[in-house]
């Protein structure tokens, strides 16, 4: 029999319990439908000096072992996130000493992955530079704010660079453990898994976590927050960087570089989203054609429609209306 997968969970005070949990419950259901004679997953809880921690929720979470005992190899290590509320605002937790870890171990492992604002802790230690990354879209502006060598997109539920993978969190990192399990064993397990956990058998990757015309609205008089309810509006319109930025009497650069400092975007990626959310909806809604969802939405073309739900969502228009709809 082959060994089990070692999957160790990085925790810290603070901490959402179904970032830790949710995917660690995937990983041990999958270990018990796949029975003996096939390797599963061992999963173990690492805190700083092996103590219990209290979540965000106040539930104390027991640890299996201290951080400087994960020795040897981690086939998958997953660091979960936690954040602070201040002033109605929500700000990550940086714990240096998880930072400063996961330099050390992460050339030792296999595959690795941050649950919701865990993404941060994974940019601070620098393995995030240089590829694409998600976390939970009230905490992307900052990401990408603090660390502009990391391509943020808010609206996967997860992605996958390689063996780096991040994901929206709480419930999302279980869709990202999921993935994990069909890399590993296969649909077919995955499958299983999922139809005993009650979860949506297979919820791609680039399924948005969250609708763009339902994002906060606007604060009264902000100029910036006033062109996005408008973008909303207009979208079948002219909507270049030149465009919007003349609405608010801004050259492009100065307004392009306000608009990614402001949204963790930029306004062309903004525009498609916004654009590819309504025909998402046109399609789970309506019984219009493809070329008539192409003009609502202002995505202009058949083609166009295609290539955005390929490149955002990594499926096809006529898939999504019939996994959606």
């Amino acid at each position: 029999m082959l060994p089990a997968h070692r999957v160790v969970v990085a925790a810290f005070p603070g901490v959402e319990l179904l970032n830790v949990t949710g995917p660690s419950e995937v990983f041990s259901m999958a270990t018990r439908i796949a029975g003996t004679g096939r390797p599963g997953y061992t999963v173990r809880v690492a805190t700083a000096q092996g103590e219990p921690v209290a979540t965000s929720g106040g539930i104390r979470l027991m640890a299996d072992l201290t951080l400087d005992e994960v020795d040897g190899n981690v086939d998958t290590l997953l660091v979960s996130g936690a954040v602070r509320v201040r002033d109605h605002d929500v700000e990550p937790v940086l714990d240096h000493g998880i930072i400063d870890w996961l330099r050390e171990v992460a050339p030792r492992t296999r595959r690795l992955g941050s649950v919701c604002s865990g993404a941060h802790l994974l940019a601070a230690a620098g393995l995030l530079d240089g590829l694409s990354a998600t976390t939970h879209w009230r905490t992307a502006p900052r990401l990408a704010a603090d660390h502009p060598l990391v391509t943020v997109d808010p609206d996967p539920i997860f992605i996958r660079e390689g063996r780096l993978w991040t994901c929206a969190g709480i419930a999302s990192g279980m869709d990202m453990a999921l993935a994990m399990v069909t890399e590993d064993h296969g649909p077919g397990l995955a499958l299983a898994t999922a139809r005993t956990m009650v979860m949506y058998v297979k919820r791609a990757g680039g399924q948005s976590q969250f609708s763009v015309p339902l994002a906060p609205p606007a604060a009264p008089g902000d100029r910036l927050d006033d062109l996005r309810v408008w973008i909303g509006e207009h979208l079948t319109e002219d909507l270049s960087a030149e465009v919007l930025a003349a609405r608010l009497h801004l050259s492009v650069r100065h307004f392009s570089r306000l608009f990614r400092q402001r949204t963790g975007t930029t306004p062309a990626a903004y525009v498609e989203s916004v654009r590819l959310e309504a025909a998402r909806r046109l399609l789970q809604d309506s019984a219009h054609g493809l070329s008539e969802i192409a003009d609502l939405s202002g995505l202009g073309s058949v083609e166009t429609l295609h290539r955005a739900f390929r490149r955002r969502l990594n499926t096809t228009p006529a898939e999504y209306r019939r996994r959606f709809r």
